[in-house]
C-alpha cells in the first residue's frame, strides 16, 4: 500500500519475506538524470539491509515498490568525500553514469562536498562537479580497447556496451533485439545494448537496451558514453565533443584521444532531485 503525505512518501506493508526484519524507517530520496532514476539511501550509518536482494528488487520494482532503475548507497570512504554502491533491480552491482551524476548531486543535498568532489565508485575513483545551471559534469574511466565489428562496437566504460548504428531509430525494437543480443550474444555476463543513429556532425539519437534492469530506459550514462566514442572510433565524427540525444533527456560527452586512448572522457547532464520519503521495514 503506497500512502502519500506532501511531500513524504510512506511506504508500508512489504511482502511477507520481510517480517523477519527489524521495523525500521528508512529514509529515500529519488532522484533522476534524462529519466534514468534512482533510489538514494544516505547509509553512511550502514543503515541498509544491502545483502537483502529480495528488498532491493521489491524496492526498485514499478508496480509494488517505489520504483526505479537503480538503488544507490551514499556511504563513507577513507580515501575520497564519499562512496557509491550501486545495485541493480536484480542486485548485481556495477557502475552508473547518471546514477553516478545523481550521486554527486545528493551528496552536495547532503552536505557532503560544495560543487566538486572526488568520490569512489564500482570502477574505481572519479572527479565530478556541480555547474552553476545545476547540471552534473562526471569524470568517467579511461577507455584504450574499442572493438570494431562488421556490424557493431563494444567497449567499456565502466561497464559493458554494444553499439550499433540503425535507421529509424524511433521505430526500431529495442527491447526485442536488445534482450536477444544481451543473452544470446554475451551470454550469462550479458552486456548493454545501444541502438543509435546520427542527427548531424556530432549529434546521435540512442536508445538503450540495460542488462540488470532487463529493459530499455530512457537514458543510460555509460551508454551515452560508449556510443559517443564508438561513433568517433568508427569515423562517424570528427568531433571531440558529441551530443546524445536519450528518450528522457540530453545529454554531452567530451573526450581527449591520446595515443590512440579516450582520456579526459567528461559526462554531462541534469541531476534532478524528485522526491522524499521514507522506507518501512
Amino acid at each position: 500500500m503506497l500512502t502519500h503525505f506532501n511531500p513524504v512518501l510512506t511506504i508500508l506493508h512489504w511482502p511477507a519475506f520481510f517480517v523477519s526484519l527489524e521495523a525500521m524507517n528508512i529514509p529515500f530520496y529519488k532522484y533522476q538524470g534524462a529519466g534514468n532514476d534512482f533510489i538514494f539511501v544516505d547509509n553512511r550509518y550502514e543503515i541498509f539491509p544491502k545483502e537483502n536482494k529480495e528488498l532491493i528488487a521489491h524496492l526498485c520494482n514499478r508496480n509494488f515498490g517505489i520504483g526505479a532503475d537503480g538503488l544507490i548507497l551514499i556511504e563513507n570512504d577513507d580515501n575520497s568525500d564519499f562512496k557509491m554502491i550501486y545495485f541493480n533491480p536484480d542486485s548485481s552491482q556495477t557502475m552508473c553514469g547518471n546514477g553516478a551524476r545523481c550521486a554527486v548531486a545528493f551528496a552536495k543535498k547532503l552536505n557532503i562536498i560544495d560543487t566538486s568532489t572526488n568520490f569512489a565508485a564500482y570502477d574505481g575513483p572519479h572527479n565530478a562537479k556541480v555547474n552553476k545551471d545545476t547540471t552534473v559534469s562526471l569524470e568517467m574511466i579511461n577507455v584504450d580497447n574499442v572493438e570494431v565489428y562488421k556490424d557493431h562496437v563494444f567497449t567499456n566504460t565502466g561497464t559493458l556496451h554494444h553499439v550499433e548504428l540503425v535507421d529509424d531509430l524511433e521505430n526500431y525494437p529495442v527491447v526485442e533485439l536488445g534482450r536477444k543480443l544481451r543473452n544470446e550474444v554475451y551470454g550469462k555476463e550479458g552486456s548493454n545494448i545501444n541502438f543509435i543513429q546520427q542527427v548531424n556532425k556530432n549529434t546521435f539519437n540512442i536508445r538503450t537496451y540495460e542488462r540488470g534492469v532487463e529493459d530499455e530506459t530512457l537514458a543510460c550514462g555509460t551508454g551515452v558514453t560508449a556510443a559517443a566514442i564508438a561513433a568517433h572510433k568508427i569515423g562517424k565524427t570528427t568531433e571531440t565533443v558529441v551530443n546524445l540525444n536519450a528518450v528522457g533527456g540530453k545529454l554531452q560527452v567530451s573526450f581527449d584521444v591520446i595515443d590512440n586512448v579516450y582520456k579526459n572522457v567528461i559526462l554531462t547532464g541534469p541531476a534532478q532531485f524528485v522526491f522524499k520519503g521514507t522506507i518501512n521495514i
